[in-house]
């Protein structure tokens, strides 16, 4: 394997595991990360989290996807450390009700009024987006 991946949220550890690729949602887009990766430190936004191969799918060319709510990574030395507010993995997602909840998301953001209901609109419309697009990763929608 080549890469040793950890997911910390509040409540506990959420993941750990070997994996030979992940992609992670960070606040300038989504970035890679293959063995060998020049270290860095970054933001994430909330998002879907893509991890190929290893103990996450126990398969070399399969994807396993999780809705990450922000927070930060470290990469360094093939290590990859996730420090998540939340996360959810697509097996623990209703396809049906993440589809609902985006698609109600998206008409309360475009009613939204005034700064405050604009910004909370746009914070639950990317949760909801977030794991709308686990499930969809899955095929399961």
């Amino acid at each position: 394997m080549s890469l040793q991946i950890s997911i910390l949220t509040p409540e506990r550890p959420f993941w750990n595991g070997q994996a030979d690729e992940i992609i992670l949602p960070t606040e300038t887009g989504e970035m890679g990360v293959l063995k060998n990766h020049a270290p860095i430190i970054t933001g994430l936004d909330v998002g879907a989290m893509l991890i190929r191969g290893g103990q996450a799918t126990g398969s070399k060319d399969d994807w396993n996807s999780y809705a990450i709510m922000g927070g930060f990574a470290l990469v360094k030395q093939n290590q990859v450390t996730i420090l998540a507010n939340e996360a959810v993995s697509a097996e623990n997602i209703n396809p049906e009700e993440a589809k609902e909840a985006f698609e109600s998301a998206k008409v309360n953001l475009e009613k939204a009024e005034g700064v405050k209901e604009k910004v909370e609109a746009n914070f639950a419309y990317k949760r909801a987006k977030a794991r709308y697009q686990v499930v969809k990763v899955l095929k399961k929608v």
